[in-house]
């Protein structure tokens, strides 16, 4: 028996209701300062000081007691475990929750707050300490400045060529907790559209592109993910 192929893109949404914020304020600043100071390689380059201290907050909100994998993540374990899916999990969110609950292998096409990158060769290193000047890399000599390993405004997201083609084998393309208006990914539905997958939006309530895919459930990803994961494992 073939296995149905799945790819799941999770946004924001997904790791709100385990109390992780999107770092954006709706009025484009952080503590008064204008967000690009912080997320874009120029801002670290003209202060690296302020880029580190805004990340380290970041990931010592991820290490409070009260911020844990919620029912969406667990229930995607559930979806990965089940012997007729072959799933892969595409995520825009920077934080380890799916790999918490215990997803294997996720996509983190923005980046990962667990991971920094030296500056120069670009390799990637586990962020097992707080960001700072102290820290350089081991791969240059001499050593040279390690940054979030997180992609900034102005930069390509990580691994699409991986992505496109796990769309253009997917057999069921399901968008979790997104927007709909963060490009590339916003453009997914249309090209597992075109790829010949089903496509299923499951968010809190209907994104601007929800038109694009062929069904939608809204709600409370806690709610909305199990149910129609424990529905289409039991269909």
């Amino acid at each position: 028996m073939s296995k149905t192929r799945i790819v799941v893109l999770t946004g924001a949404g997904i790791s709100q209701e385990s109390g992780i914020q999107t770092f954006r304020a709706s009025d484009g600043l952080w503590e008064n300062h204008p967000i690009k100071e912080v997320a874009t390689p120029q801002g670290f380059e003209r202060d690296p000081s302020k880029v580190y201290q805004f990340y380290n907050q970041r990931i010592a909100r991820l290490e409070d007691d009260n911020v844990n994998p919620n029912a969406a993540h667990k229930a995607l374990v559930d979806l990965h475990n089940a012997k007729n899916v072959e799933l892969t999990i595409v995520t825009q969110n920077v934080d380890d929750l799916h790999e918490r609950a215990g997803s294997p292998q996720v996509i983190h096409m923005h980046g990962s707050l667990r991971e920094a990158r030296c500056s120069v060769s670009g390799k990637v290193v586990p962020a097992v300490e707080a960001y700072g000047m102290e820290r350089g890399c081991e791969c240059c000599q001499p050593s040279n400045r390690l940054r979030p390993n997180i992609v900034w405004f102005g930069e390509v997201p990580f691994f699409m060529e991986t992505i496109e083609n796990a769309l253009f084998h997917a057999d069921v393309f399901i968008a979790i907790g997104t927007s709909g208006n963060v490009y590339p990914a916003a453009g997914f539905v249309e090209l597992a559209h075109q790829f010949g997958a089903k496509t299923v939006e499951l968010n809190l309530e209907p994104t601007g592109n929800h038109a694009q895919f062929d069904e939608g459930h809204y709600g409370k990803a806690s709610e909305v993910v199990p149910s129609y994961i424990n529905a289409f494992l039991n269909k």
